[in-house]
């Protein structure tokens, strides 16, 4: 039994391993990227939330935890400060992935059951991992760009209803990331949550009819897709959905993360999207059996 904690820009996740299935045992929303931007400094209000949220696992459950994203760009007084005082409060390491790194155990993990080529998005806080798949890794554009920066240009995603329209995010995105070259049929998402987005936003999904894994149960095409992104946008209450969930915090950058999904599958020419909750864990698992 092992427990991975990786910790994102704003999202924290624990995955349980039993040495037979791995299953989502915690998440949090932290706002570490945002926090920090306010600030030019990490907010020890966020990381003794972190302290908390380790704390709260059972003890006698070996623990693993990696971070990402914002972490990756704390310089070394401030990152040994960081890591000296999670060390203290947790008895923990806190291992740092390199961009590399998380994409291609997170690609793993997601393309592992796939039996075809297909392309991988790992979207984040602060930053983009593009991977094309195909039995191994073909091709991979990395960004320093994520929903936080995005929602930072367009504060109003996070309204009730955006004022901002999708084509205008999209734009704005496409300024400002590396595309990859690579055609797929297939968009797996992956990084953070969104297969719950999927199953609790009002959009439109189906059973996966397209390979069989038990971490990629939902798809949709992309026509429906992107119908369903335009009424996310403009009909479909936030504030309607933040009031029936446990971390309303976290659905604030939704609407960026559809805008970068909608870029990246019209630029590989996606049919389908399969929207997962697989993080590193997976891949780690993936690699060590």
């Amino acid at each position: 039994m092992k427990y991975y904690i990786e910790v994102g820009s704003t999202v924290t996740k624990c995955d349980k391993w039993d040495d037979n299935n791995l299953t989502r045992e915690k998440e949090a929303t932290i706002l570490f990227k945002k926090n920090y931007q306010v600030n030019n400094a990490l907010n020890y209000d966020d990381v003794d939330k972190l302290v908390d949220f380790v704390n709260s696992l059972n003890k006698d459950i070996p623990k693993y935890i990696y971070g990402t994203s914002i972490f990756r760009k704390l310089n070394k007084e401030e990152y040994d400060e960081f890591f000296n005082y999670l060390k203290d409060k947790t008895g923990l390491e806190f291992n740092l992935i390199s961009q590399e790194d998380e994409g291609k155990l997170t690609a793993l993990g997601a393309s592992h059951n796939a039996g075809q080529k297909v392309c991988v998005m790992i979207g984040g806080g602060g930053s983009t991992e593009v991977l094309v798949c195909d039995k191994e890794v073909v091709e991979t554009v990395n960004s320093n760009i994520g929903v936080i920066d995005v929602l930072n240009k367009f504060p109003d995603l996070s309204d009730d209803i955006a004022t901002t329209d999708l084509d205008t995010v999209i734009d704005y995105i496409k300024e400002n990331i590396n595309l990859p070259k690579s055609k797929a049929d297939i968009l797996i998402l992956a990084g953070g949550g969104h297969e719950k987005f999927a199953r609790l936003s009002g959009i439109n999904y189906t059973d996966n009819t397209l390979y069989s894994d038990p971490f990629s149960p939902i798809m949709m095409d992309i026509k429906t897709r992107r119908e369903d992104t335009v009424r996310y946008f403009k009909e479909i209450s936030l504030d309607a959905i933040k009031s029936k969930v446990d971390d309303p915090d976290w659905w604030n950058a939704t609407r960026a993360m559809c805008a970068f999904v909608i870029l990246i599958a019209d630029e590989i020419g996606a049919k389908y999207i399969v929207p997962t909750d697989i993080a590193i864990a997976h891949g780690i698992i993936a690699t060590n059996k």
